[in-house]
Formats: C-alpha cells, sequence, structure tokens
C-alpha cells in the first residue's frame, strides 16, 4: 500500500546493519538519520540547520556501525530526521514533531494538523518499531538473549553551558547493564561519566518502556559526547572503548552479580 508521505525516491525509514549479529546486544538508533521526506521539502529550514543536533543525534550512525561490527551485533537506526517525528517520544507527545528546537523555529512543523502527524507516524515511526518487535519476537521465538542498546549523542554545549561528561549512563535504577556500564565506564574515566546526566531516563522516553519492558529486557541507554564522536578517529576510538566496556559488563549483568555495583 502506497504511502502519503513517503515517495519512490525517499529511503526506507529503517536501516538494518549486520542483522544476522551473534551478539546479545540489539543496538537501537533512534535519532541516527536527518533524511527528510522531499515532499515536506526542507521543513523551511537552511542546510545549516538540518547539520546540527536539532536534527539528528551527530556520530551516532557510524558509531553504531563501529560497534555493531566489533560485538558482532545488530544495529537498527531511524534513517530520518527527529524534526520530522521522534522515534523516542510517544506518538502523542506534544514535541514529537516540534515546533521549535533549541531555540530553532521549524516552520514546516508550526501548524501541523492531526492527520498530518498521524502520516508522518505511518510513514516513519510505526515501521520503525514495527521492525525493532518483530526482530525482538523473532530472537525471543529462537531463545536468544537479548539486552537494548539504545545509542545516543548530546552537545558539548547548550544554553551557553559546557558539559564536562563524556558519557551519561541514562536509567531507572533497574537496570543491571546500567549499572555496570556506569561503574566500569567510572573506573575508566570518573566524573566524566555521568548517571543520569546531562538528561535522565523520564517519562519521555519511548524505546526502553515500549520494547523493553513488557519483554522484561535489560537494557542501556548510552548518551556520548558529539565532539567525540564527530570524525572516523574519534569514532573508532570510542567504538574499541566501549566494545570492551561491553563484553565486561554483559556476563554480570545477565548473572544479576550482587557484589557489584
Amino acid at each position: 500500500m502506497s504511502n502519503p508521505l513517503l515517495g519512490p525516491d525517499d529511503p526506507a525509514p529503517v536501516i538494518a546493519v549486520n542483522p544476522g549479529g551473534a551478539s546479545a546486544f540489539l543496538l537501537l538508533g533512534d535519532h541516527a538519520g536527518r533524511a527528510i521526506p522531499h515532499r515536506l521539502g526542507d521543513l523551511g529550514l537552511p542546510p545549516r540547520e538540518v547539520e546540527r543536533h536539532i536534527a539528528w543525534d551527530i556520530g551516532v550512525a557510524a558509531l553504531g556501525d563501529r560497534l555493531a561490527t566489533a560485538l558482532d551485533a545488530a544495529f537498527i537506526r531511524q534513517a530520518y530526521s527527529r524534526l520530522v517525528i521522534d522515534c523516542n517520544r510517544r506518538p502523542d507527545a506534544v514535541d514529537a514533531a516540534p515546533a521549535v528546537s533549541d531555540g530553532t523555529p521549524i516552520p514546516a512543523n508550526a501548524e501541523l494538523s492531526g492527520a498530518d502527524v498521524a502520516a508522518r507516524r505511518e510513514a516513519i515511526y510505526a515501521p520503525y518499531h514495527d521492525h525493532i518487535a518483530a526482530v525482538l519476537d523473532q530472537r525471543a521465538a529462537l531463545g536468544r538473549p537479548t539486552a537494548l542498546f539504545c545509542l545516543h549523542s548530546f552537545t558539548p554545549e547548550f544554553g551557553g553551558v559546557p558539559r564536562s561528561w563524556r558519557f551519561g549512563v541514562l536509567h531507572r535504577g533497574d537496570s543491571a547493564l546500567s549499572r555496570w556500564m556506569l561503574a566500569l565506564l567510572r573506573d575508566a574515566l570518573g566524573e566524566a561519566v555521568g548517571d543520569n546526566q546531562p538528561y535522565a531516563m523520564d517519562t519521555v522516553d519511548n524505546t526502553v518502556p515500549l520494547h523493553a519492558d513488557p519483554r522484561g529486557l535489560d537494557y542501556l541507554e548510552l548518551e556520548v559526547r558529539q565532539d567525540l564522536i564527530a570524525d572516523e578517529a574519534g569514532q573508532t576510538e570510542v567504538a574499541a572503548l566501549l566494545a570492551g566496556l561491553l563484553a565486561q559488563a554483559l556476563p554480570h549483568a545477565q548473572a544479576r552479580n550482587p557484589s557489584r555495583p
């Protein structure tokens, strides 16, 4: 069935990297892309704005690709910009298609109708999350253990305030994998690793509660400062660090080892 928003020249919303990966990790990139459907033009934005963090999580696609290789893990990422529809927001959230982002007005989002948002949700949000759900169901049917790894990046400065953290582990206090990764990252980097910094996992987040909670899966939502993964050298360095620590954390988390942390 044709979609009212996406045309034949638009990319598919779901990009699946290494889908047959043997790792227990399933990597997700909700904000890894910055494509805009041709029918929406440029959303009324100049090119420099679509290159900024408001449109996507800078560096996540390339970092996720490297981690997929290093871990032999599947990586599912979204092709479209979160300014079109944000896949880490509930579909009914007021900022699912934001009218303003980090002080920048998004002209094409200023007066969206319910039908406009529904078309974006049907074309982009639904296929992405339906694909994740199908992969998780398939893994469960095969008896494969799974830990969700939601990968994001954050700006080195926000609102004129520098952010000193290099990484941030976002959680709700209910994740053994998050506790272990937080401890291991802090062993390596000290206070440069934020505990629910620069953001906290709260009711804003959509992907973890949507997919991990009903299946009883452990999860890790990791924020990486964007200047650390803005080029190939940084992406390679960060991927090597994270892959090593993830390999240490996973067996402890799977055992729910109480001795630490």
